[in-house]
Order: C-alpha cells, then structure tokens, then sequence
C-alpha cells in the first residue's frame, strides 16, 4: 500500500540545511495500524506529512498503492488526497461556522457527490461515532472528544483506504482518548489501513505496529509478537 524507498527531506533555512529525514525504508501493508513515535524533531511528522502527499520529499521515491508520487501535478496530488487517504488532525481543523453535518458533508461536496448522497453518507457516519444526536450543533457546542469524532467521520467520508492521524488524542483528556482509539480499532478490522503519529506510548500501544523514529531515522520497527532492528 505504502513505499518508501532512500526518503529523504532537507530543509534549507538561509545557507543552513536540516536534514529531516534520512534515507528511510519503509513498507506499510494494507490493513496495517502502524503508530509513529519520537521525540520533536525527530521527523516523526514530516514522514506523514510525505504519506499524506502534503509534501514532497527531497530525494527517494514514495509508491502509494502502486502509484509513483512524484510523477503527478497539483491536480492528482489532490485527488489521491481527496481519494485515498482521510485525514485526522490534533487540532482538529473543524469550520467553525458550519454545523457538524456540514463540516462532515464538505469533502464530498468539493468530489462533486450529490446533496442527498452527501445527507446520507454523513448522517451515516455521524451516527457510527455517537453524534447523530449533535448535527446541528457548531464545534464550540461540542466537547474536545466530540469534535475529534467529527473530524474522524469527515474522513471517512470519502471512504478512503487509508486513515492518517497526527497526534489525535493529543488535546483530549484520557478517557475521551480511550474512546477515540476504541473507535479507530473499530474502524481498523473494518478493513481501513491507519497510520497514527503519537508521543503517548499508552496510545501507541493500540497499533499492531510501533515505528520509533530520532533524528531523522528509522530506529526500531516493533511489531506485536516480534521484533525488528
């Protein structure tokens, strides 16, 4: 599903130059949960970043689900991300104006899906996380574990392979973040690949897989039952 091949991601500050990641191998199979743990700075984030097709990296080549990514313009960038991958962010990134309906309804509308379709995918979806009771509520009525909710049925509005998640539980307090891995589990054995950043190893512990990355590099690849150095 995923590839990565030499990645690596040099940003350049002036004449300095800070290498992000260096040289990383990496396979991500269909179906797997692979959390991402490591200190700041350690390029635990910007390796999502490339997964998620929000930046290219410098040098290295990155398949995703067969495809070569640095062969497409702007337009199929955005579509892979419109396509296949769901996004789920610490922060959020609610509309604050818009209802809960229409916040989840949005990635739908710009792929052009009909109203009714939209209505019905959405109400859906909302009512999988526990929110069919809050779709005309606005993000500032909802609690910081709700509106995670809200960000996870948006996702997977577009019904995407694969579900990437930045530090999601990093602004919810534990037993709202109990309930948002209990939820991602869920939607794992539905069959979606998900691919979690996370500096809480109580949260880490819910992957079948655990990336531990420091200075740019791959350092252990843990999974259950074994592991890989």
């Amino acid at each position: 599903m995923i590839t990565l091949s030499g990645i690596t991601k040099v940003y350049k500050n002036g004449p300095l130059e800070v290498e992000a990641l260096s040289h990383i191998d990496l396979q991500i199979e269909r179906g797997e949960f692979v959390a991402i743990m490591g200190s700041s700075g350690s390029g635990k984030s910007t390796l999502m970043n490339i997964i998620g097709c929000l930046d290219v990296p410098t040098s290295g080549s990155y398949l995703l689900d067969g495809e070569e990514v640095h062969t497409l313009n702007e337009d199929d960038l955005a579509r892979v991300r419109n396509r296949k991958i769901g996004f789920v962010f610490q922060s959020f990134n609610l509309l604050g104006r818009q209802t809960v309906l229409q916040n989840v309804t949005l990635p739908m509308m710009y792929a052009g899906t009909s109203r009714e379709k939209r209505q019905e995918r959405a109400l859906g979806l909302l009512d999988k996380v526990g929110l069919k009771d809050r779709v005309k509520h606005r993000p500032n009525e909802l609690s910081g574990g709700q509106k995670q909710r809200v960000a996870i049925a948006r996702a997977l509005t577009m019904e995407a392979p694969i579900l990437l998640a930045d530090e999601p539980t990093g602004n919810l307090d534990t037993k709202s973040s109990q309930d948002i891995m209990a939820l991602f589990k869920e939607i794992h054995r539905e069959g979606t690949t998900i691919v979690l950043v996370t500096h809480e190893p109580e949260i880490a512990e819910h992957a079948d897989r655990v990336l531990l990355f420091g200075d740019g590099k791959l350092l252990k690849d843990t999974r259950k039952g074994s592991v890989r150095l």
